[in-house]
């Protein structure tokens, strides 16, 4: 009699154990709101020309591209008391951490550095950080769950996500307009609202971390044979040549996301790194080089405001996207969340009223919240178990090439073809996020591959 292995199974999680394993994604992005939303107001206030913006900007996406593949791999092939993945993401934290805090104070180490030199590095060292931190937990979520959890679980992920973006756009107009402190400072100086919202932001990035570190376990490697007997462990397979090996190996699913995933945070990094200097010229009328008025301040607290509303949208759009799968297919709501996402961008050309603005936002929201969704949920169902962390490191290429394509040419575009007017960079990333949703049509099934 034929007699074949037990294959163990991955026990369902609750709610709340789910909830505990993406917590600190909340204190990750509430850092993260915190640097899009005012990066580059402060790299201005430094002095930093508006031309310049994008490239200083470059050091999130180089950041990523060396650092999380990297670190899905060893997060792969090591094991330590804390688990694999939780002792990269609790290191990450306390470095940006202490980024948080120092960026905004860069003009007190004038004495060495300038200060720009001293705000881009910090910068720099915040997106390193952020990216050892944001890695594992894609996996992590991956480890745990079985597979008719992971659409939750990618769910849940991106309403904190979502959640944690909320807090760290309003703080700096929360603290200016309903506790009084002062939103402008001098000539060179960051404003105080700005400042203490940085310090806020460590406080949370650490303390939920810790919560994800204290109340979440991990399956040993031993465990994880169990769950996977069909699939080669492949733990000796170490270092730079196998992460390159794995790159030009990956599924057919991922590349074909990866066509999506470039238009997509393509138009991302153009809304970031250009929403306030276009807000503040378009709406406010301000010339470029007016950053330290009242006026410049204020636009700069409103793309704050912009921001969380788009986080509010794709927290709440979050809850809903495990039921319009089952509804649409995972692919046709992707389809529909970027199309309304460019046409919402596109029609910012035509707002006077930035009150208006929150239209536009409500759009990207949808796009926000399927994109921290969507691809995970597809990609996670479509790659070997026991190489989960390396490509969900390696498929982060396919969001940090388009932003340093970006970054290179961003500038350039805004200050040559469109003469200086940072609104069209806006009007080219709804362009953009329209050709994410036509390529997405090109997304086709997403069995799990046994083998590469």
């Amino acid at each position: 009699m034929n007699t074949r292995p037990q294959i163990r199974v991955k026990p369902q999680l609750s709610f709340s154990q789910i909830f505990n394993m993406s917590f600190g994604f909340l204190g990750i992005q509430f850092g993260f709101a915190l640097q899009t939303g005012n990066a580059s107001r402060i790299l201005q206030t430094f002095g930093a020309d508006v031309e310049h913006l994008s490239l200083f900007w470059l050091a999130a996406p180089i950041s990523g591209m060396l650092i999380q593949p990297i670190i899905g791999h060893y997060s792969d092939h090591t094991w330590t008391r804390l688990g694999r993945r939780r002792p990269y993401f609790l290191g990450g934290a306390i470095i940006a951490a202490i980024s948080l805090a120092l960026m905004p104070n860069a003009a007190l180490f004038t004495l060495f550095f300038p200060p720009l030199l001293i705000g881009a590095g910090m910068l720099m060292l915040m997106d390193a950080s952020f990216n050892v931190a944001m890695e594992p937990f894609r996996a992590l979520v991956a480890d745990n769950l079985p597979e008719e959890q992971r659409s939750t679980g990618f769910s849940v992920q991106t309403f904190l996500i979502g959640a944690g973006a909320i807090l760290g756009s309003f703080l700096p107009y929360v603290l200016a307009e309903y506790f009084g402190i002062s939103k402008t400072a001098a000539p060179g100086k960051v404003p105080d609202n700005v400042i203490y919202s940085f310090y806020a932001g460590a406080l949370v990035l650490v303390g939920t971390l810790l919560w994800t570190v204290c109340t979440t376990n991990e399956y040993s490697p031993e465990e994880h044979r169990e769950f996977n007997p069909h699939e080669q462990q492949l733990e000796k397979q170490k270092g730079l040549i196998h992460i390159l090996k794995d790159f030009v190996g990956m599924p057919k699913v991922m590349l074909r996301l990866g066509v999506v995933q470039f238009f997509s945070w393509f138009a991302l990094f153009s809304m970031w790194v250009f929403t306030t200097p276009a807000i503040a010229q378009h709406v406010y009328k301000l010339s470029p080089a007016d950053t330290s008025s009242v006026a410049y301040a204020d636009a700069g607290n409103w793309t704050g405001i912009l921001f969380g509303i788009y986080n509010v949208v794709s927290a709440l759009y979050a809850i809903l996207l495990p039921t319009l799968f089952k509804l649409i297919g995972k692919k046709n709501a992707h389809i529909f969340s970027l199309s309304v996402a460019g046409i919402g961008l596109l029609s910012v050309y035509y707002i006077q009223d930035v009150q208006l603005l929150i239209y536009p936002m409500i759009a990207v929201g949808l796009a926000w919240g399927s994109i921290l969704t969507t691809p995970y949920a597809i990609l996670s169902n479509a790659i070997p178990a026991h190489k989960m962390g390396i490509y969900m490191g390696l498929f982060n290429f396919f969001i940090t090439l388009p932003q340093l394509v970006n970054g290179f040419i961003g500038g350039y575009m805004v200050k040559h073809l469109f003469n200086g007017q940072a609104v069209y960079a806006l009007i080219t990333a709804g362009g953009f996020m329209l050709l994410a949703a036509l390529s997405t049509f090109l997304v086709k099934g997403h069995n799990r591959q046994k083998t590469l």
